[in-house]
C-alpha cells in the first residue's frame, strides 16, 4: 500500500455526497442499528396458518446446549400432550452430564488412534483445538437417550455449571489435554494395550468425579410425581431413566433422520454424509447426513408439523437476525445500500469459504403457508421469555432458504427414492467439514 494509493481512496470517500451522514450515523448507532429495515417487522409479524401447541420456552442461559434443549423439546411438545402436563422440562443436566462423559471417552479414543502422528498433524490440531465443548447434533443425543435415557427436570435440576458452563469446560479441557499427553507418550513408549487401558480407565473415573461435583451425581432411580391440568394427582415411582424414556415418550430414535441441504459441489443430493471423529458415544449411533434440495428439504418439514409435530432444526443464527425482536429475515438489515458494499455470496460460497456454518438449534413450530408455499416459520427458541415473542422467533422462508442447514424428521415422510438413498451407507467427510459443526448458541 502506498500513500498514493492511500490518498486516492480518501479523495473517493470525500467526493460522495453521503459520505459525512453515513458516517455520522453509523459511528453512534454501529452497522445493525442504522441499516435496520422497518419493513421486515410488519413483514414478519408472528401469525401462521399451521400453529402447533408447545406452552413455554425454556432457557440454557449461559451454556451451549441449544442441540440438547431442541431435541428435548420435541419431545416434552408431545408428552406435555398426552400426560396433560403443564410447564413440564425434561432435565438438560442429565443428558449434559452423561454428554460430557462420553465426549472425554470419545476424545481418548480419538487420541489413541491419531498418537503415532506428529503434534502438527491436523487431525492432531483439531483435536486439541476443542477436546470436547457444549455443541452437538441430533445424532449426538440419540446416542445417549439411548444409553442412558431421559429424566424429568424435577429429577436431576440444573446446577451453577450446567447452566453456566464455561469454568467447567476450561477446567475438563485442560484435564483432557493433559491426558492426551499422557496417553500419546504411552503409545510412543510402545506400552501394553493392557497398561493403556488401566490409565484410561482411572482418566474416565476422574472425569466422573469432576462432572459429580460440578453436575451432580446422574440419578439412577426416582418417583415422577405430578398434577396435570385437571389437576388430577399422579405419581409412578421408582423408575430408572430408560423406563421412564420407554413409558413416557417411547419415540423409535431410528425412525428421525437428519436432512441437511448443503448445496457445495462435494456434496451432491440424494446421498448420506458422515463426519470422521464426530460423535459422542463410542459405538453409539453415529451422526448421518442425508443431502436434499431445498424444495425437499422444506416440504419433510411442512409434512410433519401437518402431522402435528414440531421439527428440530439447525441454523445459522446470527446472520441477518435480531434477538430481541426475534426476526430472522434477509431483510432485517441493508448493509449493502447502506455502505454501498456487495456483501452477497450464494450459500455454497458460504459454507465452501468459512462465512457460515450451522450455529443455533431450535425447533419449528408453525409455518404460514400461502396457496400451499410457504412465507413465514414459527420458532421455539431456547434463550428465555424475554426476547422474541415470549421467546419464540420468526423466520421468513427466504432466511430458511441461505441459513438453514439440518431438519430431523421422521423417515416416514421420505418417499421411497429418499428412504433408499437415507439407508445408504454415507461417505465420510474430513473432521473440519461444514456439516460436522456443531449447534452451541
Amino acid at each position: 500500500m502506498t500513500a498514493k494509493q492511500i490518498s486516492r481512496y480518501q479523495d473517493t470517500f470525500n467526493a460522495r455526497k453521503d459520505a459525512k451522514v453515513v458516517e455520522r450515523a453509523v459511528t453512534h448507532q454501529g452497522i445493525l442499528a442504522t441499516s435496520a429495515d422497518f419493513a421486515s417487522d410488519v413483514d414478519m409479524t408472528p401469525v401462521f396458518s399451521i400453529d402447533l401447541e408447545t406452552g413455554k420456552v425454556a432457557n440454557q442461559k449461559q451454556s451451549g446446549r441449544c442441540w440438547m434443549f431442541a431435541a428435548l423439546n420435541t419431545m416434552r411438545h408431545e408428552l406435555a400432550d398426552l400426560f396433560k402436563l403443564d410447564d413440564f422440562e425434561l432435565s438438560q443436566n442429565y443428558t449434559f452430564f452423561w454428554d460430557k462423559f462420553e465426549k472425554a471417552n470419545y476424545f481418548y479414543q480419538n487420541v489413541l488412534d491419531t498418537a503415532v502422528n506428529p503434534i502438527t498433524d491436523r487431525k492432531v490440531a483439531f483435536l486439541m483445538a476443542t477436546p470436547q465443548q457444549d455443541g452437538g447434533q441430533w445424532d449426538m443425543l440419540c446416542a445417549i437417550i439411548e444409553k442412558y435415557g431421559i429424566v424429568p427436570k424435577s429429577a436431576m435440576p440444573e446446577t451453577y455449571s450446567s447452566s453456566k458452563s464455561s469454568e467447567l469446560n476450561t477446567t475438563l479441557n485442560k484435564k483432557l489435554r493433559k491426558d492426551a499427553t499422557i496417553l500419546r507418550q504411552m503409545v510412543t513408549d510402545n506400552q501394553s494395550d493392557e497398561a493403556i487401558a488401566k490409565t484410561r480407565d482411572q482418566m474416565l473415573s476422574d472425569v466422573y468425579r469432576l462432572l459429580c461435583y460440578t453436575l451432580g451425581e446422574p440419578v439412577q432411580t426416582f418417583d415422577f410425581e405430578y398434577r396435570d391440568k385437571d389437576h388430577n394427582y399422579h405419581v409412578d415411582r421408582d423408575l430408572t431413566p430408560k423406563a421412564f424414556y420407554d413409558k413416557y415418550v417411547g419415540w423409535n430414535l431410528d425412525d428421525y433422520v437428519s436432512i441437511i441441504n448443503a448445496p457445495t459441489s462435494d456434496k451432491p443430493y440424494n446421498q448420506t454424509y458422515t463426519i470422521e471423529m464426530l460423535g459422542n458415544v463410542l459405538g453409539g449411533r453415529p451422526v448421518k447426513h442425508l443431502n436434499v434440495d431445498m424444495p425437499t428439504f422444506k416440504q419433510l418439514a411442512i409434512a410433519q408439523l401437518q402431522a402435528g409435530q414440531s421439527v428440530w432444526f439447525g441454523c445459522d443464527v446470527g446472520q441477518s437476525s435480531d434477538r430481541q425482536k426475534g426476526i430472522m429475515d434477509l431483510n432485517a438489515y441493508n448493509k449493502n445500500d447502506l455502505l454501498d458494499i456487495d456483501l452477497s455470496m450464494t450459500k455454497a460460497e458460504r459454507l465452501d469459504y468459512g462465512e457460515s456454518l450451522m450455529t443455533h438449534a431450535m425447533v419449528i413450530t408453525g409455518v404460514d403457508l400461502k396457496e400451499g408455499q410457504p412465507t413465514k416459520w414459527k420458532v421455539e427458541n431456547s434463550w428465555g421469555e424475554k426476547v422474541g415473542h415470549k421467546g419464540y422467533f420468526v423466520m421468513s422462508d427466504r432466511w430458511m432458504d441461505e441459513y438453514c442447514y439440518q431438519v430431523v424428521v421422521n423417515k416416514k415422510f421420505l418417499n421411497p427414492e429418499l428412504q433408499t438413498a437415507q439407508a445408504a451407507e454415507p461417505k465420510v467427510l474430513s473432521p473440519w467439514d461444514p456439516m460436522g459443526a456443531l449447534a452451541s448458541h
